[in-house]
């Protein structure tokens, strides 16, 4: 193309909406202060040009050598959005008059053959969102350009400079698809057996971009634009239109961030790391972001763009490479290095380029870090007085803890399991961690292969029972098809800190053919090796590499012993075994804020005198029944006493109904019917046979008794108690009889009894009544008097808006939020999870799934109101919570600003929970 003397002008397309008085749409990168007055303050100016505008111009104005350039605002681009493509009035005359002195400063001019100006042009929304908006280098490439760029700098430099512009324009702005480019390129290295790009000669760069311009030719059918007014232009709407690209769309939905902020458009002159030997480019950051360590992490290569460093077509250097590549440039970059870190207190990651022996930096932002390297980074940046001990707390998520509590898969096996296909389906992801294992069909199977041949197993079923509890135990992790976040299976997962993925909907379960059939047609059968990951949902076939962390992490430890001195809520545990309280309190737990005595009863040697204790006529018939099981109970409660030595220790009494100990309705009918059958066959000559039939039909004509429409809204609870008060007699006895010979022992034994499911006082009195009596009795017979609270769940509305009642016998409330929300709403959550509850937070009618954090306008509400009324009879009212809510960081930020005294969670969220607990606050101190 022929040179011109003058360039043509090149006018907006069409008018733009009329708008009011409004600040600039660009801003120089030099006019940092003047941005800042314009936004108002330090957290708008981020608005207003984005993470990296701003930090582009902070950079400039701290005197680091950053390319000259300017910024068209956030403003600007959703004002382009809204007015469907075109730009808002005035827009286009700023872009032009910002570049005319981008000119003047760097002394060449946009499309001028002679002193060429190209630039790069880049997205930059307020918060990072690394590949997900559209960027093009090179800009204002031409034929004339790359000309006189061979002349100065090279002709393999301008070329390559050049096919890589009609590229990245041609995909970015123009919609060409990359694979035509990378088939070229791919035909040429064959030709020239090279390994990469790299290795391409001059005369090869030339005919590739020759080739490009074909492709775009083909694809378009225009030819590429020449004109470089028209070039900018054009890749401005393509960086504004990229906020609303899918993959930006999605990636601001996974992040939480909000779709309505838009992005900024950087244009900044370019320089080259491609122009030989003395030049070079990179990306680092300030600390090692896997592990927090302080040292500078990164990589670089020498002659290359910085495509070439993240892209993986060349092999990169260690960043520390540099200090014998250029050790005068090393140091240079190490003090910038340590300078940005102080100025933003925090880890940086920098791009850098070296042009001919000089250095630019070209971004710098907060470094994405791991969670093993965020808990670090905080601690060291605290202890170094970088910043207050209050602020690393903050700057730590809660997930991060969660890191180090449950294993892990290697990163780079699951990307390589997800692309050779092995990821067999996704559902709910309800308890973290990495679980590995064959797959067992039933409980037993999982039970006897894990405990007796030692295998590694994954409990795979439509749903679990809490007779499949065992199976669960003795598992790696479980997979159901069915299922919410409050199921069975879930529940347990979480108490016991097995990986679990629930709900997954889209795989066949199919447990007589000892088999499951993923979406696509893979079938997995019994004693295949599947991985699950509860962290993500993810479940893969075969066995994928995993790390395990360690919560013994010294930086952790410091975490989170600064987070004790912060935190006004107590944290104790959901723990209904001495083990799970002992790790609790090794995790740091106050107490057990639930012992759901129930589970004691599923054990394998305890269900049999349980059922017989259900199917007695009467309360006669009870007696020897509950005799048996009272020796197990208290040693059960005597281990929960010594393993919380000091601590408090919640335990609720039985809660849900008889039906859920004997076997399913609908098996037992079946195996009565294979049994008569099978005796009719042998003239009833089979004793064993005769008498197992006898009972599993004496077990039947009591399911048919216990049968409710609604049983989790029927006889369970105080309920159950009023109406069967010898089993609760029985549990009560238990307690005091451990906790007397706990305190014989020098046990310090603080035990508080809850009744669940109460709805009025009279029924509290009732209970009240017969614990007292019974705590009396055993007191009297053990010569030794234990301090005890009596306190009631509050899981029903009416409970909590006759709370002033319920507190003039209860000394305490624990809010059971899992059976609060069902009852507030009036969904079953395990049917709702994996229904129509999905659909209503795909289309917006609920923001939050209400089973995994406190849906603070209906049930935080009645929470309030319970806390509120429950004082003014009792002021001294001991409040917490008990449900999964616990240990979700928002619900536990709620219950803070509610006034509760403690949260109780299982044992792998209670450190997840003394982080939360500090946060909320330190965020309330800060709201004052």
């Amino acid at each position: 193309m022929k040179a011109t003397a003058r360039r043509r002008s090149v006018p907006a397309p069409g008018p733009g909406p009329r708008t009011a008085p409004r600040a600039a749409w660009t801003f120089a990168l030099t006019h940092y202060d003047k941005a800042l007055r314009a936004a108002g303050s330090s957290d708008a100016l981020s608005s207003l040009l984005g993470g990296k505008g701003r930090n582009l111009a902070e950079m400039t104005s701290l005197g680091l050598p950053v390319p000259p350039g300017f910024v068209i605002t956030t403003v600007a681009c959703k004002a382009f959005l809204a007015g469907r493509g075109a730009f808002p009035a005035g827009m286009w005359d700023e872009v032009q008059a910002a570049l005319r002195q981008l000119e003047r400063t760097t002394g060449k001019r946009l499309g001028d053959a002679k002193r060429p100006l190209l630039v790069s042009v880049r997205s930059g929304a307020r918060f990072s969102m690394p590949g997900m908006m559209d960027t093009v280098l090179n800009l204002g490439m031409t034929d004339a350009v790359a000309a006189q760029l061979a002349a100065t700098g090279g002709e393999r430099f301008a070329f390559d400079a050049y096919r890589r512009f009609v590229q990245m324009f041609g995909r970015v702005v123009l919609g060409v698809p990359d694979e035509p480019f990378e088939v070229l390129l791919a035909e040429r290295r064959r030709a020239r057996g090279a390994t990469n790009d790299s290795e391409l000669s001059a005369d090869d760069m030339r005919e590739l971009t020759g080739r490009f311009h074909d492709v775009v030719r083909e694809h378009t059918g225009k030819p590429f634009p020449r004109e470089p007014l028209q070039q900018l232009r054009l890749a401005i709407e393509a960086v504004f239109r990229s906020w609303n690209g899918k993959r930006a769309f999605d990636y601001r939905k996974a992040a939480g961030i909000a779709h309505d902020l838009g992005t900024a458009v950087n244009i900044v002159a370019m320089v080259f790391g491609n122009m030989g030997s003395d030049s070079a480019t990179g990306v680092a950051t300030t600390r090692d972001v896997t592990t927090g360590a302080n040292e500078i992490e990164g990589d670089f290569l020498v002659d290359a763009q910085g495509e070439d460093v993240v892209s993986g077509t060349r092999t990169t250097r260690p960043v520390a490479d540099l200090a014998t590549w250029r050790p005068k440039l090393w140091k240079e970059f190490r003090r910038y290095c340590q300078l940005l870190e102080r100025h933003y207190r925090d880890v940086q990651d920098v791009e850098f380029t070296v042009e001919q022996g000089k250095l630019w930096m070209l971004q710098t932002r907060n470094a994405k870090r791991t969670a093993q390297a965020a808990i670090r980074i905080a601690v060291d940046l605290a202890r170094e007085k970088r910043i207050t001990r209050q602020e690393a707390l903050l700057r730590v998520q809660p997930e991060h803890v969660d890191y180090f509590l449950h294993p892990q898969f290697d990163a780079d096996a699951r990307r390589e399991a997800k692309a050779s296909g092995k990821l067999l389906t996704t559902g709910l992801n309800v308890s973290p961690g990495a679980a590995i294992g064959q797959a067992a069909f039933d409980a037993d199977t999982a039970e006897r292969w894990a405990r007796q041949e030692h295998k590694q197993v994954v409990l795979v079923r439509a749903e679990t029972k809490p007779d499949d509890v065992h199976g669960l135990l003795a598992a790696q992790g479980v997979v159901t098809s069915h299922g919410g976040r409050t199921s069975h299976a879930a529940l347990v997962a979480r108490q016991f800190g097995k990986p679990a993925v629930v709900g997954a909907l889209h795989l066949t379960v199919d447990a007589q053919a000892r088999q499951f059939t993923a979406p696509g047609g893979t079938v997995v059968r019994e004693g295949d090796w599947i991985s699950l990951d509860g962290t993500t949902g993810e479940v893969f076939q075969g066995q994928l590499p995993t790390v395990v962390p360690d919560l013994a992490d010294p930086h952790l430890v410091q975490l989170l012993a600064w987070a004790d001195a912060e935190r006004r809520l107590g944290v104790q545990a959901n723990a209904d075994y001495p083990r799970d309280a002992e790790r609790a309190r090794r995790f740091g737990a106050e107490g057990i804020g639930l012992c759901r005595t129930e589970h004691m009863f599923f054990e394998a040697e305890r269900l049999p005198v349980v059922q017989a204790m259900i199917l007695a006529k009467d309360a006669d018939e009870r007696v020897p029944h509950l005799a048996r099981l009272l020796p197990l109970q208290r040693a059960d409660f005597a281990g929960l006493f010594r393993a919380m030595d000091g601590l408090p220790v919640t335990i609720r009494l039985i809660d849900p109904p008889l039906h859920e100990f004997l076997p399913d309705h609908e098996g037992l009918l079946r195996t009565t019917a294979t049994l008569e059958t099978k005796l009719s066959l042998h003239a009833g000559d089979e004793p064993a046979m005769t008498q197992q039939l006898a009972i599993d039909q004496r077990m039947l004509r009591k399911l048919d008794e216990l049968r409710e429409e609604n049983p989790m809204l029927g006889l369970r609870g105080v309920r159950l108690g009023i109406h069967m008060p010898d089993l609760i007699r029985m549990q009560v006895r238990a307690i005091f009889e451990a906790a007397c010979d706990c305190a014989a022992d020098g046990i310090r034994v603080h035990p508080k009894i809850m009744i669940p499911l109460t709805t009025t006082s009279s029924e509290l009195q009732v209970e009240h009544d017969v614990l007292e009596q019974e705590a009396k009795a055993v007191m009297q017979e053990r010569g030794r008097k234990v301090k005890y609270r009596f306190g009631t769940m509050i899981e029903i509305p009416r409970a909590a808006l006759i709370a002033d009642r319920l507190a003039e016998h209860a000394e305490f409330f624990s809010f059971g939020t899992n059976d609060l929300t069902q009852t507030t709403f009036g969904i079953s959550r395990d049917d709702a999870e994996t229904g129509f509850l999905q659909e209503y937070l795909s289309q917006g009618i609920l923001t939050d799934n209400p089973f995994a954090t406190i849906d603070t306008d209906g049930v935080g509400q009645l929470m309030q109101i319970a806390v509120d009324r429950g004082r003014l009879t009792r002021n001294d009212l001991d409040a917490g919570i008990c449900g999964e809510h616990g240990g979700d960081p928002r619900s536990i930020a709620f219950c803070h600003a509610i006034g509760l005294d403690y949260v109780s969670c299982s044992p792998f969220r209670v450190p997840i929970a003394r982080l939360a607990a500090a946060q909320a606050a330190l965020r309330a101190k800060a709201s004052k």
